[in-house]
């Protein structure tokens, strides 16, 4: 089953792009449940999730809906303190997903700079301890993590792979598609944004690209795959830059045959 959607909803530059002019912020996450049916909360990486976000996401999107929840920097950027207590933090901020059967995994995405080696992949092990109460996915940035050694020590911890859409540059990890859980294949899409993926003046240039459809079509063959022998697949777009990752999103939902609302809210069915 396919499960597509965004990484976050709530961009300001969403408005009248995405989200309807006269829309109230507080409408946003019901609107969003609405076209998409699965969520990857983005904004905890920054900070944890507040208690208020944690409880609108259980009580004001459908029983069914589904969460993915990026883990926060201090887990997976800065590596330093208190680990135990951090985790504790964020096992304590998401559980309430958990509990209501929301909560389909946990993101963990490394920088560049987190290289493949002996002590990195002790310390990963560690994490994934810590994390066994929950599905987790991991994102690689750089690419020699990308490796028949890691695909084998992930298959073995049935932890998912990231697979990753990003701009063609050296170091980073290609385009493949790699399932490394029978429960869950992923797919994250950053855009092809080369020129402003090391050097850029705000964070939201790296990610402002809108994918075209035969660039989309690139990915079917891998999508399909993952989707035949996976549980779920999950495909989120980061490309968040004035609405384009929702653009984008509809777009992957109308090229797989899957049911999506126009503009307008009324449902249009692809079959």
């Amino acid at each position: 089953m396919y499960y597509i959607g965004t990484s976050g909803y709530s961009y300001p530059d969403w408005r009248g792009a995405f989200y309807p002019s006269g829309l109230s912020k507080n409408d946003y996450l019901a609107y969003y449940a609405e076209h998409f049916q699965t969520l990857e909360l983005n904004s905890s990486y920054y900070s944890l999730p507040a208690t208020s976000l944690i409880r609108n996401l259980v009580t004001r999107t459908p029983d069914k809906f589904q969460v993915v929840v990026k883990a926060h920097r201090s887990i997976t950027h800065e590596r330093e303190g208190e680990l135990a207590a951090c985790l504790g933090a964020f096992r304590e901020a998401v559980e309430p997903l958990a509990e209501r059967g929301k909560l389909a995994a946990v993101l963990l995405q490394f920088p560049f700079s987190f290289h493949y080696g002996d002590p990195q992949l002790e310390f990963l092990e560690h994490l994934l301890e810590r994390l066994s109460a929950f599905s987790t996915v991991i994102e690689f940035r750089n690419g020699r993590w990308l490796n028949k050694s890691v695909l084998e020590w992930l298959k073995s911890r049935k932890v998912a792979l990231c697979c990753v859409d990003e701009p063609r540059l050296p170091g980073l990890v290609p385009p493949e598609v790699a399932l490394t859980s029978d429960k869950i294949g992923y797919v994250r899409f950053h855009g092809r944004n080369a020129e402003k993926w090391w050097e850029h003046e705000a964070a939201w240039e790296r990610y402002d690209y809108l994918y075209r459809m035969d660039e989309l079509e690139e990915w079917r063959e891998g999508i399909e795959f993952l989707g035949q022998k996976a549980e779920r697949t999950f495909i989120f777009f980061n490309n968040h830059f004035r609405g384009q990752a929702a653009r984008n999103a509809e777009d992957m939902q109308e090229m797989l045959g899957l049911p999506r609302k126009s503009s307008s809210g009324q449902q249009q069915s692809l079959f």
